[in-house]
């Protein structure tokens, strides 16, 4: 509590149905305000693109939004967390396979069993074309093990339904992350897409820092 963190990253992407490659810097930026609320900002400053042979340079999209957990678990007992996103800022730029909601609410869930943590997430997000607007839903299983003290090792599959397409985009995440010390953890990955509408290659390398000094004393609790 108390503690901004930021996550930077970069991911060049290829073959999705708003472009044939991306290449964008990225960052989020957490601060919890208390133990079970957190505000978070997420962007891209830049997007470099190429559809349809013609390339451009724009700003992405900006989200601002909260996490809060509902119920605190421990061990195989799994921790429970809702969320809600809005995008601040539509910069233009061609967007993923999952596309670029306007408002998005999650449902999280995350726990760990013998020896290995699992995140649940269920995303209901409203998407919106013009001036038709339409609802999206989607889930994400991660299960990731810590191996050599500072690696850990992390699988994904996940789903969004495509309601403008009429399709559904289908990925498989892996990355591996490595954790120089507490404030600071590197990591890198590649997600590819499993269905025809889906982004056909994701790759991306980044870190995360926290700042190490609290930004105020801690005093209220909830």
């Amino acid at each position: 509590m108390g503690y901004l963190q930021f996550e930077t990253g970069f991911v060049p992407a290829y073959e999705s149905p708003e472009f044939s490659s991306r290449y964008s810097l990225s960052e989020a930026i957490k601060i919890s305000v208390a133990l079970r609320l957190e505000f978070l900002a997420v962007g891209e400053p830049i997007a470099h693109s190429t559809t349809e042979g013609a390339s451009a340079n724009r700003a992405a999209d900006i989200f601002v939004g909260a996490q809060g957990v509902l119920y605190h678990g421990e061990g195989a007992k799994p921790t429970l967390a809702v969320g809600y996103f809005h995008r601040a800022y539509d910069g233009g730029a061609p967007e993923f396979d999952y596309g670029s909601p306007t408002n998005s609410f999650l449902v999280l869930a995350s726990a760990d069993v013998k020896g290995f943590h699992y995140d649940a997430n269920a995303f209901f997000t409203e998407l919106e074309q013009g001036p038709v607007r339409r609802g999206q839903f989607g889930q994400s299983l991660t299960i990731s093990h810590q191996f050599l003290r500072r690696f850990t090792l992390a699988g994904e599959i996940w789903h969004f339904t495509q309601p403008f397409l009429r399709s559904n985009a289908v990925g498989n995440l892996w990355a591996v992350s490595y954790s120089a010390r507490k404030t600071l953890v590197f990591d890198a990955g590649f997600n590819h897409g499993l269905t025809g509408t889906s982004t056909s290659w994701e790759a991306f390398v980044g870190f995360t820092y926290l700042l190490p000094h609290r930004l105020w004393k801690a005093q209220y609790k909830f």
